[in-house]
């Protein structure tokens, strides 16, 4: 029996139904709404030649929403001066992108995609976020509109290539800096440094009046006062910092003690930049190479002041940075019993009776131990150091002959400073040999085996090197520091033509390195060229 037959299958039938919405407006296509348009301008620096740039890009985009009949002018956001690697301090960007996000703008018209964001990350994120919220960025040189199916494509090349660009430029301008630094030329931030100002052929000239804070900061630490005290009495006095502010602090007073600058020298490339996106600044602990000049320009500090500077400081951090700058007799009397430092110590605090005397401060501090050495007044110190130094004038003759005979022969630095040398163009030469090592193996196919023993014997010999070089930098600054105290202590010595017949504070500091206490009540003081004179 035959099936049954069904009805005939009617035709398909497809209708379309028109969009009613714009595209680009969301609104009725019929309505007259227009779109909302803004436009963003930016230079990368605020060199005066740049101005023009700037302000055609701000006129050219005012002009060119505003002649257009379906666009509603908004308006032009700007950056001066700022880089294109990272939006953080883009101001005008960050205010656009807000007033975008806020429904305030619909369209985006801007140059390039350069003059957008050199991030491709930065870049591709804000274009997304924009569009997840209906605003569309136009960028003119490119022809790419970001609503645009191919848009996002084309966009993520170009910004490859503008962040490319930065890279490239970023080398350069470092390659140009570091040309500069192998050539000994010096930049100072004169607006942030004490004491030197930009002289007519771009070199530091001294600036008279800030150069007695250098001094006087120099001064006062090396009479005792720690950085915290300075930084506490030139506030004080309101006496300005290097920025122009009212307080000083520590840091920027030990930042002063231990520039070389202040010495007529130049250490260059203390720091580089670590990554062009993010512009971070590293401290250089070896990752680049630094350069030193000696005798750039005119010193505020004598280099062995500068020297006798940096050996108290090294001194003071030895010894964990107990040193006191409350008192002048403070850290400068040693036990020589059991090798602590004496401190003032009040006795009767409460009655008529009351005095300050020295002390061990290891006295009672020695397990099962009670230390012998005695207690000393001030006023005894004080007489027995005034003693000890019109020994040492009395003979004072001797004492520069014997000082100045020790800086001609065990303290003359030239051969170690030509050993040095010669290490640090071993050094260069054997960098050179293990980068080109490198750059082959990654270039050409090698037998690994042979090119490992190769590279460990190149590295072996290039760190033993340094650590002679090292080695030999440390006795060139034990040297250094040495003999900058030996000039120093003969200045001194030859500054003072008569006996002494009082405490002189300037004389302690300036000429002891410090005393000795001994339970037999000998106080012997050792001066800062190694002589021992019992007061």
């Amino acid at each position: 029996m035959a099936p049954k037959t069904t009805a005939a299958v009617k035709a398909k039938k497809v209708q379309t139904i028109p969009a009613t919405l714009g595209r680009f407006t969301s609104a009725p296509i019929a309505s007259l709404r227009k779109r909302k348009v803004a436009g963003y301008a930016r230079v990368s620096t605020d060199h005066d030649d740049q101005f023009s740039s700037y302000t055609a890009q701000v006129d050219y985009y005012t002009n060119y929403i505003k002649s257009r009949d379906d666009w509603k002018f908004v308006n032009v956001y700007t950056d001066e001066g700022i880089t294109g690697t990272s939006t953080k301090h883009r101001e005008g960007f960050k205010s656009m992108i807000a007033d975008a996000l806020a429904g305030k703008i619909d369209l985006i018209v801007t140059k390039s995609v350069s003059r957008f964001a050199r991030n491709t990350v930065d870049s591709l994120t804000t274009i997304r976020q924009l569009k997840e919220n209906g605003t569309e960025v136009y960028f003119e040189k490119e022809n790419i509109w970001t609503f645009d199916a191919k848009g996002e494509v084309l966009l993520t090349i170009m910004s490859s290539l503008a962040q490319e660009e930065s890279r490239s430029i970023s080398e350069n301008c470092t390659w140009g800096h570091r040309k500069r630094f192998a050539d000994g030329k010096v930049t100072i931030p004169y607006k942030h440094f004490l004491g030197y100002d930009k002289g007519p052929d771009g070199n530091p000239v001294v600036n008279r009046e800030q150069a007695k804070t250098v001094k006087r900061i120099y001064g006062l630490f090396l009479k005792g006062m720690t950085p915290y005290k300075i930084a506490k009495k030139l506030t004080e006095e309101k006496i300005k910092t290097p920025a122009g502010c009212d307080k000083w602090s520590a840091p920027s007073v030990l930042s002063i003690l231990t520039n070389e600058k202040y010495k007529g020298d130049a250490l260059l490339q203390k720091t580089f930049c670590e990554d062009f996106l993010t512009k971070k600044m590293k401290v250089n602990q070896g990752e680049v190479p630094q350069y030193y000049v000696e005798n750039n320009h005119e010193a505020i500090i004598d280099p062995g002041t500068f020297d006798m500077v940096q050996t108290e400081i090294a001194r003071r951090t030895a010894e964990n940075n107990r040193h006191s700058g409350i008192h002048i007799l403070s850290h400068k009397i040693r036990c020589g019993e059991c090798g602590g430092w004496y401190g003032n110590k009040i006795w009767h605090s409460n009655d008529k009776y009351r005095r300050m005397v020295w002390r061990c401060n290891q006295k009672y501090k020695i397990k099962g131990k009670v230390c012998i050495a005695p207690f000393l007044e001030e006023k005894d110190i004080r007489e027995r150091f005034t003693r000890a130094l019109n020994k040492l004038l009395d003979g004072s003759d001797s004492a520069i002959r014997a000082c100045e005979e020790a800086l001609l022969k065990t303290l003359d630095v030239s051969e170690p400073e030509r050993k040095r040398d010669e290490l640090l163009s071993e050094m260069e030469n054997l960098n050179g040999m293990l980068q080109h090592m490198i750059h082959l193996n990654a270039a050409v196919p090698q037998d690994q085996t042979l090119y490992k023993s190769r590279f460990e014997e190149l590295s072996r010999k290039f760190n033993e090197t340094e650590a002679k070089k090292n080695a030999a930098d440390k006795k060139i600054q034990s040297m250094r520091e040495r003999r900058g105290a030996m000039k120093q202590f003969i200045r001194n010595l030859r500054g003072q033509n008569t006996r002494v017949t009082e405490f002189s504070e300037n004389l302690w500091c300036a000429l002891l390195d410090y005393a000795t206490a001994y339970a037999d009540g000998r106080l012997v003081f050792r001066f800062k060229n190694g002589s021992e004179i019992e007061g």
